[in-house]
């Protein structure tokens, strides 16, 4: 009997010790995420349902997020946000879900996201110009009034092909050339040769609003411009023509290997590329890319810069709170960085 009872005591003792370790590795490891903030404390905390949930909703560090799935949509200047920003945003926040939604008729754009807003057909939207006058008496003709969130900060590039010779533009000369005053590049210190003019239409979009408000001062596109629906087609045409010009959001057009940049200044002599200096020329690229030169941008330097928005109903509902928190996170030195590694320039 003595020999079975120490054999059993010997069994419990080990079974005992056994317990002790896995116990004590237990509570290290939960104390372990409970620092690093992968799990919630189990004392006091008012956390319940799926473990994965808790541990999702720990990581999303959003204040005020709603959940639900939101519509929202504008401007196509936005799109690599959308793309390397946004989704940033839902991965880390997946109760949060964006959805982005084309206009039911029309070209996606500012303009048209805006109208949307306005229609209750999205929750925010997105833009790259500011909210016109008669876009927020319509809002408050409905109820509800129209917030914009400035987040970054963009400029406006002059896309011309690769063999033209011109040292840059002023504004003026920009001007002159899109409403049909300037027509030759010789006027404007290059060969002779006919300037072949290109732009998205007004219907497009706000960087066409912007740039018939802010370079043309209101005034009509020359009966010369060509219309194009996409960048990327007038991206193809200035490349297969020496005359070609053709404006855009600087990151869509600076990093282009088929095209160049063009420098822009206020007054004649004094260019301040839209690119970093040395410039980059087409035999190394895509090897390396022309960078946006975010100093001139941010300064003021360069001659055509503008704010995006987030813009936002104010009315109160779950609506407005996802549009504010939404552009609140991208203010953060988290949606800041990434908006920078976006092609864009960081407003703080």
């Amino acid at each position: 009997m003595s020999h079975k009872n120490e054999t059993l005591s010997l069994f419990l003792a080990i079974v005992i010790t056994i317990g002790l370790i896995f116990g004590g590795l237990w509570f290290l490891m939960e104390r372990w995420a409970q620092l690093n903030g992968t799990v919630p404390k189990t004392s006091g905390s008012s956390n319940t349902g799926n473990p994965i949930n808790q541990f999702v909703n720990n990581r999303c560090n959003v204040p005020n997020l709603p959940e639900g799935t939101f519509n929202y949509g504008g401007s196509t200047t936005w799109a690599p946000i959308r793309k390397d920003v946004d989704s940033v945003l839902e991965s880390l926040c997946p109760q949060f879900t964006l959805r982005y939604t084309q206009p039911p008729s029309g070209q996606a754009g500012s303009g048209t996201g805006i109208r949307m807003l306005i229609d209750n057909q999205l929750a925010f939207s997105q833009s790259s110009r500011s909210v016109k006058a008669e876009e927020n008496t319509e809002a408050k003709q409905k109820e509800f009034g129209l917030k914009e969130i400035p987040v970054a900060i963009d400029g406006i590039a002059i896309a011309v092909n690769h063999n033209l010779n011109i040292p840059g533009l002023t504004v003026a000369q920009l001007k002159d050339i899109y409403t049909g005053k300037i027509t030759n590049w010789q006027q404007v210190g290059g060969p002779n040769l006919p300037i072949t003019v290109y732009s998205r239409s007004k219907e497009a979009g706000g960087t066409v609003e912007f740039f018939i408000e802010n370079v043309l001062n209101k005034e009509n596109f020359s009966p010369n411009v060509n219309y194009v629906g996409t960048t990327t087609e007038a991206v193809r045409k200035v490349a297969a023509h020496t005359g070609g010009i053709y404006y855009a959001s600087a990151p869509e057009i600076v990093p282009q290997c088929t095209i160049k940049s063009l420098p822009l200044g206020r007054i004649n002599g004094q260019f301040v590329p839209p690119y970093q200096e040395p410039f980059i020329p087409q035999s190394e690229c895509p090897s390396k890319r022309n960078q946006l030169n975010s100093k001139a941008f941010r300064s003021g330097n360069y001659a055509i810069t503008r704010n995006l928005f987030v813009i936002v109903k104010q009315n109160g509902q779950t609506d407005q709170q996802a549009g504010e928190a939404y552009a609140n996170w991208l203010l953060t030195s988290q949606g800041q960085e990434l908006i920078e590694k976006a092609g864009f320039v960081r407003i703080k």
